[in-house]
């Protein structure tokens, strides 16, 4: 876990990120799973194909919330410098893009697995675990040959 990974003593923490070069482009997902002292209990990065930035956010949180209920992890804190999946999740915005929309219900239902689960947009330097994990991944995928992708 980085520093600026925000944890308290009574809460796991869940950072996700997605991101995708070009829009759509080449996309992957980052999620970091930390137990409520701050260590780093679960941290997956992966190539996802062609896809959008928001649909790349929505594939990490998804990711990352299976983890957790696998762990039992809850209550939980999200964070993610998505704003748009963040106001989504807790009913601030519709959710308008039909490709969005299954996303948005698949994330809502395995959150509904958990006890409880609170949502915050952190600004992205502060999500900088998770954020170098969907670009190591994506940095993987453009060093292979194009057959291989």
């Amino acid at each position: 876990m980085d520093a600026t990974t925000p944890h308290s003593k009574t809460h796991w923490t869940l950072s996700c990120d997605g991101g995708s070069r070009g829009n759509p482009g080449p996309a992957a997902y980052g999620f970091v799973l930390c137990d409520p002292q701050g260590r780093e209990v679960e941290a997956k990065g992966e190539y996802i194909g062609t896809a959008t930035n928001n649909v790349a956010e929505y594939k990490a949180l998804i990711a990352g919330l299976h983890a957790a209920v696998q762990l039992g992890a809850s209550p939980l804190a999200v964070v993610m410098d998505s704003e748009l999946v963040i106001r989504q999740m807790t009913g601030q915005y519709k959710v308008k893009n039909e490709g969005l929309k299954p996303l948005h219900q698949e994330a809502r239902m395995v959150s509904g697995k958990l006890v409880k689960v609170s949502w915050s947009s952190v600004r992205r330097d502060d999500n900088s675990r998770a954020d170098g994990l969907v670009n190591l991944a994506l940095d993987e995928v453009q060093k292979r040959p194009e057959s291989n992708r």
